[in-house]
């Protein structure tokens, strides 16, 4: 954040649109691979929904609406698109209807990948579950993706933010990344995939290890 606080909105905007899929991805790849290596029998369809919804589900989470309650918090939140159009409209007089419009924008919003980047964040979430689908034991360190998760967030702070960043706000902005990142992308990988595994198979691995630990 530190190399990118001067950057413009923009700038960071499109480095959001790097990252945020990018992180998809991953995310995609560890949900979807870990349910079908338990849920051996499903078929694509079912690895497809869970995969989508926890890669695009817990990564928009992460990178977009937790990090925007964040940035209204730290009270810096601004619209993304209304500002890019802000300075188009700014030389414009007061009562033209181009400034009333964008004046009418300027309200601080959310904003959500799979809908205002759905060609890049939709084909993102099935590339990683393909990878998962023909390569379920396709393996990704967990802390790259808390660095791609992390990038992602640290650039929707930056594309909201205009003033200088300041201690007390990079401290805030680090209390915001911490919980973003760390928590839904622990739940992505680990938690979300099993919640849809039947208890079976647990019993059955539980009970393997049992057997082991006597032996």
């Amino acid at each position: 954040m530190l190399l990118f606080a001067h950057a413009s909105p923009q700038v960071s905007q499109r480095l959001f649109q790097v990252f945020h899929p990018s992180h998809v991805v991953l995310s995609a790849i560890v949900t979807a691979s870990l349910f079908r290596l338990y849920e051996k029998r499903m078929g694509f369809l079912a690895i497809l929904i869970v995969g989508y919804v926890g890669a695009v589900g817990v990564a928009t989470l992460s990178d977009s609406i937790l990090p925007f309650f964040g940035e209204s918090m730290l009270g810096v939140a601004v619209p993304t698109h209304a500002d890019e159009h802000s300075h188009q409209a700014a030389s414009a007089p007061a009562d033209t209807p181009d400034r009333a419009e964008h004046a009418a924008d300027a309200k601080p919003r959310i904003y959500l990948g799979f809908i205002e980047d759905w060609y890049l964040v939709n084909p993102a979430a099935l590339l990683g579950i393909l990878i998962a689908w023909f390569h379920p034991r396709t393996k990704f360190p967990h802390a790259g993706h808390i660095l791609i998760s992390t990038w992602a967030s640290s650039f929707h702070i930056l594309m909201n933010t205009h003033r200088e960043l300041s201690g007390m706000l990079l401290l805030g902005a680090l209390i915001v990344l911490f919980i973003a990142v760390w928590l839904p992308c622990c739940f992505s990988d680990i938690v979300f995939p099993m919640l849809f595994v039947r208890a079976p198979h647990l019993h059955v691995g539980h009970a393997h290890e049992t057997e082991k630990v006597h032996t």
